[in-house]
């Protein structure tokens, strides 16, 4: 329950927690915070056992997806997902390493990322997939220095940097849509104002309601960055384009966000980024 939902260790202690084993099953002894963190952590370390296992006997050469990003809080991240098909000819994916690094710069992520194939007992690679940056050529330039010698890699690394085609898509899309950047901003401030608010979304809901919107999404707002994500702004705001005009009466300070000859020129966007 902890692992698979998520939850803090001191949920076993919660009072909540305890009345509701007692009810269930009152001879249940609850383990403590501590013991929860003791056997969350070996339960980790037995399943890299199994895996390091299925790695050294189930698969010959090893593909890698590479994604760091940096959080809100200005903390550098790197995961490591290892690809492979195993005996039964079954694929499997693997999270190798989730962990925050010092920069983004090449040499860095190269580093971090041999130490974690070392660690795994990982010597024989196929591909990597990383984004279109150029850290990450470099960090790919260090690996294959690395790994090659050792007769890790296919044709000396010839093949090994692969370059993640849902990020070029993104790219592309990205670019798109700056050509009705405008009519997305207008639905993005419309749609950040009412959530800014509970009493604006309160209000907004009784709009939606009062239209006889059947609707069952609320509206949510994108990462600029991510066209799928602005993909479902768009596809959502427009099943509440009844419900803006009501708001917009009610709302003395909400401005016209959606202008309706821009508006259906966004809806066409949405269609085309489903399609």
């Amino acid at each position: 329950m902890i692992v698979i939902d998520e939850l803090p260790f001191k949920f076993v202690e919660s009072e909540g927690f305890k009345k509701f084993i007692f009810v269930a099953y009152p001879r249940f002894h609850i383990p403590s915070r501590t013991n929860m963190i003791r056997d969350v952590y070996q339960l980790y370390l037995d399943e890299r056992v199994k895996i390091k296992q299925l790695l050294r006997s189930s698969c010959s050469r090893i593909c890698l997806t590479i994604d760091t990003w940096t959080s809100l809080q200005r903390v550098n991240y790197l995961c490591i997902t290892a690809h492979f098909i195993d005996n039964d000819w079954k694929l499997n994916k693997k999270i190798l390493n989730f962990f925050p690094i010092s920069s983004h710069k090449g040499e860095s992520i190269g580093m971090v990322i041999e130490k974690c194939l070392l660690n795994w007992g990982i010597d024989k690679l196929f591909t990597i997939t990383v984004q279109n940056a150029s850290s990450n050529d470099v960090a790919i330039g260090y690996l294959r220095k690395k790994f090659n010698p050792r007769g890790g890699l296919v044709q000396n690394g010839k093949y090994l940097h692969m370059r993640c085609m849902a990020y070029i898509l993104n790219l592309i899309v990205v670019e798109g849509l700056k050509e009705m950047n405008k009519s997305v901003e207008r639905i993005r401030g419309a749609v950040r104002y009412v959530r800014q608010s509970p009493a604006r979304l309160q209000k907004f809901k009784e709009c939606v309601v009062a239209e006889k919107i059947k609707c069952k999404k609320m509206l949510c707002l994108d990462v600029c960055t991510r066209w799928n994500l602005t993909y479902l702004m768009l596809n959502t705001a427009q099943n509440f384009e009844r419900a803006f005009e009501i708001f917009e009466k009610q709302d003395t300070n909400f401005r016209a966000e959606l202008e309706r000859e821009r508006v259906g020129l966004v809806w066409m966007i949405g269609i085309m980024l489903e399609t």
